[in-house]
């Protein structure tokens, strides 16, 4: 199996497009008038990652003259099958699969490869091999980027707190967990403490998993979320306890609310970019090449640059979230 890491030209050339919206709904997607029809199976679109991922999609769609068919299974494994199902029925000639947290999906790609339809996954890799091609991130190498980064920040070392998204399983947050304990944890001067409970990727899961973990941790150093979402609400719930100039805070994502909060500056630091921009556009542009009948990389990964008050104004001036 061949893989590929994405240039720094490459992208440079993918974010200067930007992000131009364009139309689509459930039912249909860009007004292109291209040979191609495109479907997006979402896994769910509740959140600004998987939302901004739909969009950028779509966007490159239009750019690219092609037509999309976008749905959504609102966090239903069945619901994407049946989604999956319903745009076989309406021929499209490739299908993107956003599948969020979903960690496999083997009755969809089946279908898929029986229909004789490529599919291009993006961000998430499902564990079976049934499929066209992946584009993402290396999500251990974005927790090691964060480790190391705080361990510049806390020369004297510190505790730090670990918020996950969930589920258990999950291996997106497994790796980016992994890869910041593989540091920290080889430093003696660290104590990590990890959150019992899931902040379901969400902001206000951050701030509730964040307020508990304050009432019984309330000498933190630091925070690492597995998404800047999660992040921002765990920021509302230490400005809330008064422990912003105590507590420093470390996210995933590149979400343009958790670059604006570290551009400022504030408590919250750094992030590695995981962009649903880039990786959208890119996803639909290999689902092309596909459909063209190039030879395309099987597993491609985008590089995730790591964030912080330097550099923060310039990935908001580009519009990489």
């Amino acid at each position: 199996m061949r893989i590929t890491r994405i240039s720094t030209a490459v992208v440079a050339g993918v974010l200067a497009m930007g992000l131009t919206a364009c139309g689509g709904d459930d039912e249909g997607g860009g007004s292109g008038d291209g040979d191609y029809t495109v479907g997006i199976a979402n896994f769910m679109l509740s959140g600004p990652y998987f939302g901004g991922m739909d969009k950028a999609i779509k966007a490159q769609a239009d750019e690219a003259g092609v037509e999309t068919v976008s749905t959504d299974a609102n966090g239903d494994a069945a619901k994407l099958a049946s989604n999956v199902e319903d745009l076989i029925s309406k021929n499209v000639d490739a299908v993107i699969i956003s599948g969020g947290p979903l960690e496999s999906a083997p009755g969809v790609l089946a279908s898929l490869k029986a229909a004789d339809i490529p599919v291009v996954l993006v961000d998430r890799k499902f564990a079976s091999g049934d499929y066209t091609s992946w584009i993402g991130p290396d999500n251990e190498a974005i927790g090691v980027q964060n480790g190391e980064f705080l361990t510049a920040e806390l020369p004297e070392g510190g505790k730090v707190a670990i918020i996950k998204g969930g589920p258990a399983d999950n291996s997106i947050g497994l790796a980016r967990t992994d890869g910041l304990k593989s540091v920290l944890e080889s430093n003696s001067a660290f104590t990590l403490v990890e959150a019992p409970d899931f902040g379901n990727w969400a902001s206000d899961g951050g701030l509730s998993v964040m307020e508990s973990l304050l009432a019984s941790h309330d000498d933190l150093d630091a925070v690492f979320c597995e998404n800047d979402a999660m992040c921002l609400g765990a920021q509302r719930a230490i400005d809330d306890a008064g422990l912003t100039d105590q507590i420093i805070i470390a996210g995933v994502d590149g979400q343009l609310e958790a670059l604006q909060a570290i551009a400022k500056p504030s408590n919250y630091v750094v992030t590695g970019l995981n962009s649903a921009d880039e990786i959208g556009r890119l996803g639909l542009d290999r689902a092309v090449e596909i459909l063209d009948g190039d030879d395309v990389e099987k597993d491609t990964v985008v590089p995730s640059p790591q964030i912080t008050a330097e550099n923060a104004q310039e990935f908001i001036d580009k519009g990489t979230f």
